[in-house]
């Protein structure tokens, strides 16, 4: 929080910035955003709120600001344009952005306050525990712009939880559900004008969590970094929403019972780089990987959960410590039983999905993507003539809707900012 000596710096602005059509309506309720320092303050208001602030409830703002508990390094001019760059030829590629979160704590102590600074690099101490023994998560989700010109968050709270879950396993602290939200929303808001227009992309928010403190011998860090930077994306295969081609790994495997497959730790995702290369390179779009112990069951893609269709029978492998506990997989099976499917989560052999009528994938990424063949020991098997699926289509058209505000939140997944 900052102190009363920052405070009195605080300038009010009456100044009310006009809205362009690619401005969101922002909530008239609440101020948008909220940053204190004792070095540069600044004030982030909807427009609404600045009229209502150029009208004397200046109290309004006081109240608000004596609520806030993050600062932000460095200054921040807020614009209704969006970043000058191409939005039709955006990519899943990192863009630096304008603003990233910062919050720190000591091992054995809880998160309090963080800050925004302006996105750069960060400082770290060689025997960090992120750097020599790997301690660190991330988790992954998005902010998407509605046609309304809202902006709108999908289940992030689902993310908070998973990362502490994650934390408790990698002996780490995390942030609480509630810190979590605003480090997210707060971020969000300060890079606003990187959030594509309505289906132009997503803006794609990534948190870290590592360990930060300097540690020599095995053991947790002595300090814990939460960090979250966001970067603006478009699909994550290039194909987009047309079908991919995946290869089934025989030698590597992603995960073992025991391990920490079930939870978003870095050093899961480096175990798929050799396999994933390779395949990239021979022309696939990702690589399937089986479980370690039979090697016959489907685990997940590198990047994504699998779910196989024959009938009016959804299946996909279930959790069970190796397979990470997709939030869209979670979503896509809520959705795929409200619209009639049974959806089996159990063991599923490569003999069923080679015998599949259909075949998807799922992720934050990926979003839903329709499988056009699979190679399994050098032989081929394709599914739906090249086309997207049935059930891919009508599963994809109906989490997109929701996520766009095109379909009714009967569940309470969207969080609008």
């Amino acid at each position: 929080m900052g102190s009363s000596s920052a405070m009195a710096k605080i300038h009010l602005q009456k100044t009310v910035i006009s809205p362009s059509p690619q401005t969101r309506a922002f909530n008239s309720a609440q101020p948008a955003s909220f940053f204190i320092s004792d070095r540069k303050p600044f004030v982030a208001f909807s427009l609404k709120f600045q009229r209502r602030l150029s009208s004397g409830h200046n109290h309004v703002m006081l109240n608000a600001l004596a609520k806030c508990e993050a600062t932000l390094s460095g200054t921040y001019s807020e614009t209704s344009a969006l970043a000058d760059i191409d939005w039709d030829s955006l990519g899943f590629g990192f863009i630096p952005t304008d603003y990233m979160y910062i919050m720190k704590c000591a091992r054995g102590e809880s998160f309090t306050s963080g800050e925004l600074r302006r996105f750069g690099n960060i400082e770290m101490s060689p025997s960090a525990g992120v750097l020599n023994y790997g301690q660190g998560l991330f988790e992954g989700l998005k902010a998407y712009r509605t046609q309304e010109g809202n902006i709108v968050l999908f289940r992030p709270d689902e993310n908070a939880l998973r990362m502490r879950t994650g934390a408790e396993r990698m002996c780490m602290p995390a942030p609480t559900v509630e810190q979590f939200l605003e480090a997210v929303k707060q971020t969000v808001l300060a890079n606003e004008r990187w959030i594509p227009p309505t289906g132009k992309g997503s803006l794609y928010i990534r948190p870290l969590l590592m360990g930060s403190g300097s540690v020599l011998g095995i053991a947790p860090a002595p300090e814990y970094t939460f960090l979250i930077y966001v970067s603006p994306v478009g699909n994550y295969f290039k194909e987009g929403l047309a079908p991919i081609h995946l290869v089934i790994e025989t030698d590597f495997h992603r995960a073992s019972p025991g391990g920490t497959g079930g939870v978003k730790s870095i050093g899961n995702y480096a175990a798929v780089l050799k396999a994933h290369t390779a395949a990239k390179a021979k022309g696939y779009s990702d690589v399937l990987y089986l479980d370690c112990v039979h090697k016959k069951y489907l685990e997940e893609v590198s990047s994504c959960n699998v779910f196989v269709v024959k009938g009016n029978v959804i299946s996909t492998p279930a959790i069970k410590g190796t397979i990470l506990p997709g939030i869209t997989r979670k979503s896509i099976i809520d959705i795929a039983r409200s619209l009639g499917f049974e959806v089996a989560e159990q063991l599923v052999s490569v003999d069923q999905l080679l015998d599949a009528d259909e075949v998807f994938c799922t992720g934050t990424a990926v979003v839903v993507s329709p499988v056009g063949s699979i190679t399994y020991l050098d032989k081929r098997t394709s599914f739906g003539d090249g086309k997207v699926g049935k059930v891919s289509q009508q599963l994809y058209s109906a989490l997109t809707r929701l996520q766009m505000g095109l379909a009714e939140d009967k569940a309470g997944w969207i969080v609008k900012l």
